[in-house]
């Protein structure tokens, strides 16, 4: 809803301020006080074009500013544009420099014209005589039609949504298909080159140890076998010192305890001088000083060279490459199963998204029938005599595929006897356009009630000089429409008509007046003396009369 609307030097406008209730808020006043002025400010704050020449003369810029009742979808869409809500209302503000360029402002934090364009359908729809109904372009028709028909579209976005993740992935992998293709032929010489070598982890190393003792076989075998001699089995060998010491000690154990333990420890060392010997013995009985093993060593070690250049430091890394390069082989061979599935998953998809799409349009050209059968009739009773016909065409091209069906509807309408069915917004009339407007939601609203479905959308629904070219039964019965559809949701409404005024829930009057020789505007919320004294003026003009208030009276009293 609607709290306040603010505008400083815009237009005319000096300062004003207007505070709006719930239901139905009608605006009245003097022609030229700037009732139509409001509505352009408010239409300017749903994101509607500036232009420098709405900045009062003399002004260096002109201020509109308003308050909303927050709605949780409004919050998400302040979310979405890392904007802070601020507590149960939406403030919208906008500046326009006398220069031309302006500023916009969300719950006093900078935003842009499209922030408010997102928040408009959330907050208001503005239908102004200096617009024309391009904002009820074919998405609003179409979302206004699957709320008359209380149809969801909840199928249609699931199908939709796996439709659209099935394609994803099958041109993922065809785009990257092409890349791996190209690079089958050298996969598969690595993978042989690698396979062709039978690596076997750590065997590079252990091949470099083996070189160098088969370099210095010669060398290596005289230290094995010297250290041989001198720990075993040599004449002054450590082994024959040890034995020598062993007996003597012993010799001195059997008389003293004390070299007990001496005796344990020469024999445990003379054990170990005789492991160590005999591993110095086979280690030399096991060299091999042949030429051929040699070269068989360095032959391999250079192909593991060759490898590790390519592939990998170690023959471990050149093992896990290879590894790796099978893998995407294997994948790129099973590419065909892969792709066959996928195709698979997007065809049912398409099935799936093209019987939901199709039990949709169903719906919408019934609900369509319907919604124009009764539109017209509710046009027609306001002073208009016109044909109305709702068009609901599927494209079935995947190109038009979206989250709510295939379909384009659009509103078309006859004004005039013999004249062809046109798009809604090629109508010139604006007081037509309102009045079309107020038609359409009243069916809409009126149906829902009855069929006890969806409360009424909370947006501010606003009407521009809605009595253009109509009074009297016509007159009264617009009044009565607005009434009715202020019943689930804000309405506001500049009228010249007492027969529509006499409907109020708020009535505001607009007033200009001469101050200092510039003109200012006030707006009042009138209490009911005052608003029976503006309905006998929109009665009997500058003059009221007792006769002029009485009726008045009447009015008011009957609308109630």
């Amino acid at each position: 809803m609607l709290v306040e609307l603010r505008a400083e030097n815009y237009a005319v406008i000096d300062h004003a301020i207007a505070s709006f209730g719930p239901g139905l808020n009608l605006l009245t006043g003097e022609t030229g006080a700037g009732k139509s002025i409001l509505v352009d400010a408010l239409a300017l704050l749903m994101g509607g074009k500036a232009s420098a020449e709405v900045v009062r003369h003399g002004a260096e810029k002109a201020v509109v500013a308003c308050v909303f009742e927050s709605t949780p979808a409004a919050e998400t869409i302040l979310e979405e544009n890392g904007i802070d809500a601020e507590g149960a209302e939406i403030i919208l503000r906008r500046e326009i420099l006398s220069t031309g360029k302006g500023r916009v402002f969300v719950n006093n934090q900078a935003a842009t014209v499209a922030v408010l364009r997102e928040l408009a359908p959330e907050l208001a729809l503005v239908h102004a005589q200096t617009e024309t109904l391009s904002s009820f372009d074919q998405t609003q028709q179409r979302i206004l039609l699957d709320r008359f028909g209380g149809i969801s579209t909840d199928a249609v976005a699931e199908t939709h949504a796996r439709w659209r993740d099935a394609q994803a992935k099958l041109n993922d992998l065809l785009q990257g298909e092409q890349d791996r293709l190209r690079m089958v032929d050298l996969w598969s010489y690595q993978r042989n080159e690698i396979d062709a070598a039978r690596l076997l982890p750590g065997e590079d190393e252990a091949l470099e140890t083996e070189k160098r003792v088969l370099a210095n076989s010669e060398k290596l075998f005289a230290a094995a076998m010297s250290g041989f001699d001198q720990l075993y089995e040599g004449s002054a060998s450590a082994e024959a010192a040890l034995r020598a010491a062993l007996r003597n000690v012993e010799e001195l154990a059997r008389y003293d305890g004390r070299f007990t333990e001496s005796v344990q420890q020469l024999a445990s060392a003379r054990a170990i001088v005789s492991d160590i010997a005999s591993g110095l013995r086979d280690y030399a009985d096991a060299i091999n000083a042949s030429p051929e093993r040699l070269a068989e060593i360095e032959d391999r070690l250079a192909l593991l060279d060759r490898l590790k250049r390519k592939y990998g430091q170690t023959a471990a890394d050149v093992i896990a490459f290879g590894e790796d390069v099978a893998q995407k082989l294997a994948e790129v061979e099973d590419r065909d199963e892969i792709l066959k599935a996928l195709r698979a998953a997007l065809s049912d998809a398409e099935t799936a998204y093209n019987q939901a799409a199709a039990a949709l349009t169903a719906d919408r050209k019934a609900a369509a029938t319907k919604l124009a059968k009764l539109a017209e009739a509710q046009i027609n009773s306001l002073a208009m005599k016109v044909r109305f016909q709702i068009a609901v065409a599927a494209n079935e091209q995947e190109s038009a595929w979206t989250s709510h069906g295939w379909d384009e509807v659009e509103y078309r309408i006859a004004t005039n006897p013999g004249e062809p069915l046109k798009p809604l917004d090629e109508i010139a009339s604006g007081g037509e356009m309102s009045r079309v407007m107020l038609a359409l939601k009243v069916a809409v609203e009126e149906n829902s009630a009855k069929a006890h479905k969806k409360s009424p959308t909370p947006r501010t629904l606003v009407f521009d000089e809605i009595d253009i070219g109509i009074g009297g039964r016509a007159a009264e019965a617009v009044g009565q429409k607005l009434k009715s559809l202020a019943r689930g949701q804000q309405v506001l409404c500049v009228t010249h008509l007492p027969q529509i005024a006499a409907f109020a829930g708020t009535h505001l009057v607009v007033e200009k007046r001469e101050d200092h020789g510039r003109t200012k505007t006030q707006i009042r919320v009138l209490d009911d003396r005052a608003r029976t004294h503006e309905v006998a003026r929109m009665l009997s003009g500058a003059k009221v009369t007792d006769t002029s208030l009485q009726h008045a009276a009447q009015m008011i009293a009957t609308s109630r």
